[in-house]
């Protein structure tokens, strides 16, 4: 199975390229054409080798979530005209990441365990079991880095710091709660979960715009909804789509991306599975059949269809 570690074209009219920890970003103008590789990233630290299809379940999964939030939120996205490709609008990002937790899992579960009680400026009610739900979905906003780790924030902290004016941070909070309960609401018509995500929010010509990937997994966390209650009654581990069970192997392999630690090697079958995962999640989440595009190497597949949608724009 070829995957794809990273792309390096030269478009027409590309004026910037940015490579982040999954996405290849081309500038052309005023339009973002965003590459998902098939890499994949855990403790903020990119894993050596790429999953196969993992950036066409990405992008995929994003853009459907983006078309079925259009009347709550406007977004960056204009067209996907390949697997593994979204053309948008160019936005100007804010610099923090909007976290929205339904339950006590991952970092939020990691953080309880250790004895905090206070998570972003927000209380955690006293016994609670990992992966129990919070009365109500609580926000735990971190800033959003380019390079490292993100840091966990409070929301009085974002507004002292002049991060995010008042009135755009209580959009942002409006928008997040409404995308969170539409995102519950759909993941439960197909059986799940929604368990907690992240979004993140720009700004163009001083709206507040959603950008980036919606309720993938990369940044959402789902439970299968079917035994969740008797698993939690039994005080076993849910079962889960979400790439958590790939940050559970590197801790399990001495790898929390503290300094020191040696990342682990990833054998075959580990990466395999996590492709499986990855289709799995896409076709449990969307109710849709995943198909594989194998009539081409995925890098000429890819520009030539970035070429026939963008032409010379830019």
């Amino acid at each position: 199975m070829h995957a794809i570690r990273e792309t390096n074209f030269q478009l027409p009219g590309q004026t910037a390229f940015y490579r982040g920890k999954v996405r290849d970003v081309y500038t052309l103008g005023d339009r973002l054409v965003m590459v998902a590789s098939d890499r994949i990233s855990a403790f903020d630290h990119i894993l050596p080798r790429p999953i196969p299809y993992k950036g066409a379940v990405l992008n995929q999964i994003a853009a459907y979530f983006l078309n079925a939030t259009r009347d709550i939120c406007p977004n960056w996205l204009l067209s996907t005209p390949d697997p593994n490709v979204a053309i948008g609008r160019l936005c100007e990002p804010v610099r923090v990441e909007m976290v929205i937790r339904g339950y006590l899992a991952g970092h939020a579960a990691r953080t309880y365990a250790a004895g905090g009680r206070v998570l972003c400026g927000v209380s955690l009610p006293e016994g609670l079991r990992e992966n129990d739900p919070f009365p109500a979905p609580i926000l735990t906003p971190t800033t959003k880095a380019d390079e490292g780790h993100d840091e966990d924030i409070s929301r009085e902290e974002i507004l002292a710091r002049g991060i995010v004016s008042r009135a755009d941070y209580k959009q942002m909070e409006a928008y997040t709660r409404a995308l969170f309960q539409r995102g519950t609401e759909m993941a439960a018509r197909q059986g799940l979960i929604l368990v907690d995500t992240k979004y993140e929010f720009g700004t163009i010509d001083g709206q507040i715009v959603l950008m980036d990937e919606i309720h993938t997994p990369d940044s959402s966390r789902y439970f299968y909804a079917e035994g969740y209650a008797e698993r939690q009654a039994r005080g076993e581990k849910q079962r889960q789509l979400s790439k958590e069970f790939v940050r559970e192997w590197l801790i399990a392999h001495g790898f929390q991306g503290k300094e020191g630690q040696q990342m682990p090697e990833m054998p075959d079958a580990f990466v395999a599975e996590i492709s499986a995962r990855y289709i799995e999640l896409y076709e449990k989440v969307t109710g849709l059949p995943f198909e594989k595009d194998l009539s081409e190497t995925p890098e000429t597949r890819i520009e030539r269809h970035i070429l026939d949608e963008c032409g010379q724009c830019g």
